[in-house]
Parts: C-alpha cells; structure tokens; sequence
C-alpha cells in the first residue's frame, strides 16, 4: 500500500521571476512619486517654501523665485519666511494669536508657524516683500513636517498670489463705500429738508419718512411706515383724495392740508407730491413734501385784516381830504366876492376927486395892503388844496428857460426897485430847454424871486443863474443877500403856514408859498432845495430835467414836400390858437403863414380866447388844455354852452397824451385831439379835415382822437 502523495516542490528558481516584478513594481511608483514631488516642489504656480525646524529655509522652489525674485541660492540656509514678510502683519499676527490662544507669541516665525506645530491646520493671508520691495499679498497654507516619531522636522509654507483677490476685493469694497457714501448723501439732504418728506406705496402706506415728518406727526419713523397717509390729517378724506389726485394727475402743487399730531397739535402744511417709478418704469409710489405754512397762513389773515384796516383809513382820508377841498373850494369863491368889493371901493376911495385926506389915505391904504395880503393867502391856500387833491393837471412840454426868465424878470423888477434891491438875471449863449409845465414854471421862479426880494437887507442883491453841470439836468440858482437861515430853520422852511418866526414882522407872507413850490416841482420830476448861512443870505435851486428844442421845425416844414396849391383869392377862413407857449404859438403861426387861405388870431390864456371867440366867431378854434386861468377843457365847455360859439369846430392841442385826458377832452366838445410835438403833415391834415367838411355840410363830424408822441 503506498501513502499519500506529496505535492511537487517548487523550485527556487521558479520563485525568482514573480519577487521581479514585484519590485520592478514598487520602483515605479517610487519613480512615480518621486517626479510628482518634483513637479510639486518646481510648479511655477505656487510657491513652496520648507524650513527646518528652527524656520530656516531648506528648499525654495521655482514658484518662489517667480513670485518672490529671489533665487534659491539667496535664501537656502540662509533666512527664513519671517524675514520676507511684512513685519507688521507679523506684529498684529501675533497679538491676535496671543489673545486666542491665550499664551504669549512673539513676533517673526514663530507667529507664521504656531498653530501648525500644535497640529491646528492653518490657511492665513500675509504679505511676502518681494527683492525689489514691492509687495505680494498671498493666501499661505502652513504644514508642520514630522518624522518617524511625530518629532517636527520642519514647516512647509505654500503660498498663491492673492494679488488679483484682493483687488477685486478692493474694487468691490470702493462700489460698496460709493453706494454708501451715495446712500448717505441722499438720506441728508432728505433729512436736511425743511419741509416734511414722505413716500407712500399706491394705496397710500407710508414707506418712507424724514425727521421733519416725525416732528410733524409726534410719531417715530418705525410707527409711520406702514400706516395709512391719510391717517394723520384732520380731514381724512382730503388727504386721501390727495394722493389720488397725484396718481391720477402725476402731480399735485399747493395743497393744503392740516396735519395733526399725536398730542392734538394742528399744523397748516402745503402739500406738493409727485410720482416716482422703479428702472423697469413701473411705478412705486407717491413722493410727498409737506411744507409748514402756519406762520404764512397767520400774516396773512393779519395782512388781510390790516388792509381792510387801511383801506377805510384810506376811505376816510379820501373823503376829509375832499371835503376839505370842498370846502377850500368853497370859501375862496366866498371870500372872493366880497373882497372883490372891498378892494374895488378901495381903489376907488383911492383915486377919487378931491383926494382922501392924509389920515383917510393912510386908512384906505390900510384897507387895500391887507386885502390884497387877503387875496394872496386866498390864491395860496386854494393852490395848495388842488396839488394836495391830486386834481392838479400839468402839461410837461419842451419850454425855454430863457423865456420864462425874461417873462418873471419883467414882473419881478419892479417889486425890487421898489424894496431898493438890485436884481440880475444871466445872459444865456445858448438857449437851454426843459421839461416842465411853462405855467407852473413861472409860479416857481416867481415863488423863489419873491421871497429873495422880501427876505432880503436893504440895499440887497438877488442873483439869477443857470447851471447844467448834472447829466441831463438843469439848474434855476437863486441867490440873495438876506439875514439866512440855521439849520433848524432849512428843516422847517417847507412846512405849511410855517414862517420860521417872522410872522409879526414887517414883511407880510403866508408859509404856504414854497410848500406850493416844491410840490408843484416834484409834479414835474424837479427837485428843489436850499442851502443856507446865517448873515450872509440864502441860495434856493430848482434843478429841471434837460429837454430837447421844440422843432418848429425846419426839419418838419421839410415833410410837406409838394405844398398844395392853397388858393391865394377869396375870403380867408379865420382860426383862432389859444396858447401860453411862446414857443408852440410860433411854430402854428409859420405854419398858418403857408397858407394863405387862413388867417391866424392869437389869445395866451382860456378867457382871452373865450372873448376872441365870441367877438370874431372864427372858422376854426385851436386851443392848448392846459392854460393859465381856466382850463381849455372849461373854456370848450362855456363855447360849447353858448349858441353864438356852440358850432364852432374845434381842435385840442396838448402833450397830455393820455387816453383818459383825450376822452374827455372829446367829451368836452373837440372835434380832434392832437398830441405834442406837432407833426406838420397831421396838423395840416386835421386843419382840412375840419375845414372842409363845414363847407360842404351841415352834418357834424364824428370826433377822432389822433394818436402822436
């Protein structure tokens, strides 16, 4: 019997081939492992830094050079990473791990490396300096290197650039400081606003709100958002309303609410809103601004009450100031009468046969110094009533000085030889023109002439001047030699019924005189004044605004090119001109001269014409408004009033070129209504287009008003 068999053996040298591969194997992987450490370790990506235990560094690859500049020759066994990082950061690195971990780090390797010895994984960011200094900002992982025996051997830092993070970083952090800096701008000026501001959503929800409408309501921010805008009105359903109408008209301005607050204030505000809509267009709500108007809204109910205060003032004084007229009116037509009589008699007794005795001749001299002393106060009194009515009517045309100072130089005379006063007037190289009523003007020269000669010492001077050193100015300069006047007197010269004290002395006067002087000058854009030294005498000026020569006009008479061929035989039709202007009566008169079909009466004033025209009962009646005496409008009306004089065409001739002035002017019996400066073409005109129709008919011709400046 045989036993069991045995299994073959292997030979060794069937074994040998399979241990072969087994370590061709393993060398492979070495090799593999061995180049991906190398490839690691030379990656031009990152960098990576490994020291020795005491931090020194021992391989710097070939991303450290790249990243930081420095060769590995520079560095190996030479420093470590503490001494290419930013010192600073090593500094705060250390505090902070101090107070984290509760023990005391210091500043350098240890900072970089600390968690990674005590097995803590450690991702930080630092900042590597680089050889030229210019700074990396990197992302370091840090790994403690152990042996066998878990004993550290030395740190391995890997580093990536970090650069293009932390400027994206530092560009999104200065988007986010703008949106801020934005934000907070647009919150101060809303909440710099002294208005209140609010937004509501479409329904009316409040969404927003600024500190004004906090004060406004008595309530804070967080209780306003979300409640109704409505809700804080005393009239709900007008607040509401509000906002309708602004989404359904886009805006509203100007509408008036009061908001009450929580403690019961009430506060009138201005209510001004608008739409607003988000990017896509949709809309968001109602942007709404408050305004206080209390404050408004009490001056001016006041303001209201105080003018229903002032018009009845004003009410009253109109009606005293006409009653006084009134009444002025009325006692100068009364007084007049029976002064008219006594003065009459007077004169009569004065120059009767045989002669009053001598105590009856200083009797009836009595009677007539203080009536004709009567009579001025009268004349005065009535002129300062008319300027103070406001009814006064002035003429502002072109007017020569020089005429007006020859016409009160012939009028003042006498009076200063009579006091013993030597008066001289200038001798003008050129004529010198002004703007001024040519009545008026005369009552002032005369005014200040007057007063000159009577205030002045005996044997005294009074000297007449023209001065036009002021632009577009000219001055009438009155100088006397009299006593003068303090300062206390200049202030009180041009108060009514003031005569400085001199009231019971010889000169005799009425204190109205240089009151009616200088209102009349104001009327006429003049100024008026006076300087004074006492002992020495007193200067008065009456400064006029320059005017042009009226064109008389060469230039005009040039406009009629082709005269007409007016006939040269026959009975002439008569017109009568009535004018105070010297000036304007030449030019009418040159004009008249070139038609030989007319011939030309003349009268100054309203009641020399009235006489002329009842007396001569001429064709054609040219008359000036504004006249000394009675007035043209008063001289047409009594014509008109008269049956011999009532069909007599008539034409006004005035600078009052005002519509009203013109209406009425027509309403008191004119046919035409020209306007100074004359126009020659349309002065002729008019004088046939009233001519002509009264010979060819009876019909009347409708009035027209003629335009002209």
């Amino acid at each position: 019997m045989t036993g069991p068999t045995s299994p073959p053996k292997r030979s060794r040298r069937a074994a040998r081939p399979a241990q072969t591969v087994v370590e061709a194997r393993r060398g492979d992987a070495l090799l593999k492992r061995g180049a991906l450490q190398d490839a690691i370790f030379n990656s031009a990506s990152f960098s990576s830094i490994a020291t020795d235990e005491k931090g020194v560094i021992q391989i710097f690859n070939v991303g450290a050079e790249r990243m930081l500049g420095y060769t590995a020759a520079e560095v190996l066994n030479k420093i470590t990473p503490a001494d290419i990082s930013d010192p600073l950061e090593l500094v705060t690195r250390a505090n902070q791990l101090s107070r984290e971990l509760a023990t005391t780090i210091h500043p350098g390797f240890e900072a970089l490396v600390f968690k990674a010895s005590r097995g803590i994984e450690d991702i930080y960011e630092l900042t590597y300096i680089r050889r030229d200094g210019t700074r990396l900002p990197a992302v370091v992982s840090v790994t403690a290197l152990r042996d066998a025996r878990d004993g550290i051997i030395g740190y391995l830092l890997i580093g990536t650039d970090n650069t293009a993070r932390k400027q994206a970083e530092a560009e999104q952090e200065l988007l986010n400081q703008r949106l801020r800096d934005q934000q907070f701008y647009a919150r101060s000026l809303i909440e710099s606003n002294i208005d209140a501001l609010m937004t509501t959503d479409p329904a009316g929800l409040i969404t927003d709100v600024n500190k004004q409408m906090e004060s406004l309501t008595g309530c804070m921010r967080d209780e306003l958002i979300g409640a109704p805008f409505k809700k804080h009105f005393t009239d709900p359903v007008r607040a509401q309303a509000g906002i309708e109408q602004v989404l359904r008209e886009k805006k509203v301005t100007d509408y008036e609410l009061t908001a009450c607050a929580r403690d019961g204030r009430e506060t009138d505000v201005s209510y001004n809103a608008t739409t607003f809509y988000d990017r896509e267009g949709e809309l968001r709500g109602v942007f709404a601004a408050a305004r206080d108007v209390t404050e408004r809204k009490r001056f001016e109910q006041a303001l209201q009450e105080a003018n229903v205060d002032l018009e009845s003032a004003k009410s009253i004084a109109e009606r005293a100031n006409l009653a006084k007229s009134e009444f002025l009116s009325s006692m100068s037509h009364e007084l007049r009468s029976p002064l008219n009589a006594i003065l009459g008699f007077a004169q009569l007794m004065e120059s009767a046969s045989p002669a009053p005795s001598g105590i009856q001749a200083g009797n009836i001299s009595q009677i007539l110094q203080a009536g004709w002393h009567l009579l001025e106060l009268i004349n005065e009194i009535l002129d300062l009533a008319v300027i103070e009515s406001g009814k006064i009517s002035l003429s502002l045309e072109s007017v020569s000085l020089t005429g007006v100072l020859s016409e009160c130089k012939a009028m003042m005379e006498p009076e200063a030889q009579q006091r013993g006063i030597g008066i001289h007037f200038p001798a003008l190289d050129e004529p010198i023109f002004v703007s001024a009523d040519r009545t008026r003007l005369k009552q002032i020269v005369i005014n200040l002439l007057s007063n000159a000669i009577k205030y002045n010492t005996p044997s005294g001077r009074v000297d007449v001047e023209v001065a036009t050193g002021v632009p577009g100015r000219a001055r009438i300069v009155v100088t006397d030699t009299g006593e003068g006047l303090s300062g206390d007197e200049v202030a009180q010269l041009f108060q009514p019924f003031n005569r400085l004290g001199r009231q019971d002395g010889e000169v005799s006067g009425t204190g109205i005189g240089l009151v009616v002087t200088r209102r009349l000058a104001e009327l006429m854009d003049a100024g008026i004044g006076v300087e004074s030294t006492p002992g020495v005498g007193s200067v008065f000026w009456c400064e006029l605004v320059l005017a042009e020569a009226p064109r008389l006009s060469v230039e005009r008479l040039r406009e009629v090119a082709a005269p007409r061929d007016w006939p040269s035989s026959g009975a002439q039709r008569t017109v009568l001109y009535v004018e105070d202007n010297p000036a304007n009566m030449v030019l009418v008169e040159q004009l008249i001269a070139r038609r030989p079909d007319l011939r030309l009466l003349k009268a100054v004033d309203g009641a020399t014409g009235i006489l002329l025209a009842r007396a001569e009962l001429p064709d054609l009646i040219l008359m000036d408004i504004n006249l000394p005496g009675i007035s043209g409008i008063d001289a047409m009306r009594l014509l008109r009033a008269d049956p011999a004089t009532a069909g007599i065409p008539a034409v006004a001739i005035s600078a009052n070129a005002m519509a009203r002035d013109i209406a009425i002017a027509l309403e008191s019996g004119f046919q035409r209504y020209l306007t100074k400066p004359i126009r020659v073409r349309e002065f002729m005109e008019a004088l046939d287009g009233v001519l002509e129709p009264r010979a060819s008919t009876t019909d009347p011709q409708p009035p027209r008003p003629d335009g002209g400046t």
